[in-house]
This record gives C-alpha cells, sequence and structure tokens, in this order.
C-alpha cells in the first residue's frame, strides 16, 4: 500500500469525481483510476461505486477513509516538525457545498497546495445548511458558499465571482423550444432540487408562489450532478450555476428556458469569523482564493 494511493483515494472522497480528483492532484483521471484500482486490490475490497459520472463511497469505503484521514494528518505533523524554520506552516480547515466543492475549489486547493507544500490542508465538505454554524463553532477557518451576494453578521466575508442561474431542460422538453413562459407553463411539471435550505432553491420558490403558483412538484437532491444528469434524461426541469452546465449547454444536452432568475443576485463568496485570529496560513490560503478565484 503506497502513500500516494492513500493520498489519491483521501482526494477522490472529497471530490467525489475521478477527474476533479486528478487535478487537484496533478495527475491525469487515468492515474487515479489505476491507484484505486491497486489499492482496492490489495485490501480486497470495494471502497468507491461509480453510478455513470456520479462517485460515492462504499460501507467499506467510508470506514476506511477515517483511518486514512488519520495516517495523513499524522504524515503531515511529522513532516511540519522537520520543516526549515521561515517556512510558512500551520493548519488550514476550509468547507464548501457540494456545487463549489465540484465546479470551483479544485483550481483554488492545487494552486494552494504547490505554493504552500509545509501546511497543512483540511478540508470538509458539508451540506449548504450547516456551513455558517461550522463557521460560528469554530469547526472551519474558511468556508465558501454559493448564496445571496449579502454580508453575514459576525463574519468577514468576500464576493469571488457572480453565478448565474439558468432554468433548464432537455431539449426534448415540450417547454425547450419556447421564446417565452408564465407561470401557468409551469403546472404538471416536476422540477429538481436541491436540498431545502439552500437559498437559491429558497428563491426560486418564493418567486413562483409571489407570481401566483401553489405547491409544485419537486425532486430532492444533495447533488448538481445528479440534478444535471436527471433533466438531461427529461426527467425534469432544473434549477442550477452557470458553472456547472456550461458543457452540457455547449454540447445541446440541456437547453436553458426563457425565464428570468435574475431578481436576486447570487455569488460564490469566502467567509472567515470576524473575531478569529488570521494566521500566516489562514492569511495565505485567503490570498491564494483571491489569486484563483478573482483571476479566472
Amino acid at each position: 500500500m503506497e502513500l500516494r494511493q492513500l493520498k489519491t483515494f483521501y482526494t477522490l472522497a472529497s471530490t467525489l469525481n475521478f477527474s476533479r480528483a486528478a487535478e487537484v492532484q496533478n495527475y491525469v483521471p487515468s492515474t487515479v483510476t489505476m491507484q484505486m484500482k491497486a489499492l482496492e486490490e490489495e485490501l480486497g475490497v470495494k471502497l468507491v461505486d461509480r453510478l455513470g459520472k456520479k462517485v460515492i463511497l462504499t460501507d467499506a469505503g467510508r470506514r476506511f477513509l477515517g483511518y486514512v484521514a488519520d495516517i495523513l494528518s499524522e504524515l503531515e505533523e511529522a513532516q511540519h516538525a522537520v520543516k526549515q524554520s521561515g517556512e510558512v506552516t500551520g493548519t488550514v480547515i476550509i468547507s464548501a457545498d457540494e456545487t463549489l466543492c465540484a465546479y470551483r475549489l479544485p483550481a483554488v486547493l492545487r494552486r494552494f497546495r504547490l505554493r504552500y507544500p509545509g501546511i497543512r490542508l483540511m478540508f470538509r465538505p458539508l451540506a449548504h445548511s450547516n456551513l455558517k454554524q461550522s463557521l460560528r463553532e469554530g469547526d472551519a477557518d474558511i468556508i465558501f458558499m454559493l448564496d445571496e451576494d449579502k454580508g453575514e453578521i459576525g463574519f468577514c466575508g468576500e464576493k469571488m465571482l457572480d453565478e448565474p442561474f439558468y432554468l433548464l431542460a432537455s431539449p426534448d422538453h415540450p417547454l425547450a423550444a419556447r421564446t417565452e413562459l408564465v407561470i401557468g407553463d409551469f403546472n404538471g411539471e416536476t422540477f429538481l432540487l436541491t436540498e431545502k435550505g439552500c437559498s437559491y432553491r429558497t428563491f426560486f420558490e418564493r418567486s413562483l408562489s409571489q407570481k401566483g403558483m401553489g405547491g409544485i412538484t419537486e425532486l430532492e437532491f444533495n447533488s448538481a450532478e445528479a440534478i444535471k444528469q436527471c433533466a438531461i434524461i427529461g426527467m425534469g426541469i432544473a434549477i442550477l450555476p452557470e458553472m456547472a452546465v456550461t458543457a452540457e449547454i455547449s454540447r445541446g444536452e440541456l437547453v436553458p428556458l426563457p425565464w428570468d432568475l435574475t431578481a436576486t443576485s447570487f455569488a460564490t463568496q469566502m467567509f472567515w469569523h470576524e473575531e478569529k485570529w488570521i494566521s500566516p496560513a489562514i492569511e495565505a490560503f485567503l490570498n491564494s482564493a483571491r489569486d484563483t478565484l478573482l483571476n479566472n
């Protein structure tokens, strides 16, 4: 069992995507696949399941992840103990929801690793509804949120990128060819939505209610990728940020519907607690995130 295999498994468990795990590790995707296959063969169990483009941990994978996290943590502590003085060291804990984890943060994590190999970086994906609490309770140093462009009491924050949203359907959907829609066109339609408490879901449901629509038929997911794939095969209408669907729109797999979602502005935002001491390691990550996302 090789250390690089454990690092690859840990990264894959964080990103739940082979291509993005490869990007963070600076590998080609086939290298991630090869290392995972070798690791699973040595252990004699499956650690992950690939369901189309979606990756999920098996029961064995979830149990193994805890041990791998401890091993990598101990290793990084040992490395820090022998670092030359003058190099920036320390620990930074960051959290983000699934969408940002998949589409915005891999480039940030990769750049930071290359710049600051002496800093221990811990990444903890969380549901959107738990992110602010993790910052208030000190479980995370920095969080990234896809939310309305507004401040948060008790937090320092910065807007990184504006994030346009679309209503999307498969090209075969009855509404896909329309150039204009009214609220009545959505009667009987199924909407593919993120979990309750997600800010852009709340905004969308509120906007429909204000236009006179009562309850809606919905399917709820905790993954933007799952929403996207279900929309492609015609299961319903999705609401997703542009960053998650650029490729599918360009390939004609999804069609934006003519429905205005600009009443509220959403953005990728970075927050930290206003009373927290900003260590050199945290400051290094903040600056690295700015350099990566603001210059994207």
